[in-house]
């Protein structure tokens, strides 16, 4: 299954699996830095799991979402 673009608002950026049971949201901190969330929902097809991870740099946090992206790709 696809990810699509939700939102991208300059602080938050989030996809959506095409099921709606996923999500991967990059978020800017007011402190400074980056958080990478991971949310699968217990419906979805694989397994559930929820995922948090701080970062210095944008790049990195871009890289991170990415990998969970392609990780939790299901065919359809």
């Amino acid at each position: 299954m696809s990810w699509s673009l939700e939102r991208d608002d300059g602080t938050v950026t989030e996809w959506e699996r095409s099921d709606g049971y996923a999500t991967v949201r990059l978020r800017e901190r007011a402190a400074g830095g980056f958080v990478v969330r991971l949310d699968v929902m217990e419906q979805a097809a694989d397994e559930s799991a929820y995922e948090r991870v701080r970062f210095d740099d944008r790049e990195a946090a871009e890289a991170r979402a990415t990998e969970w992206r392609e990780e939790r790709e299901l065919a359809e």
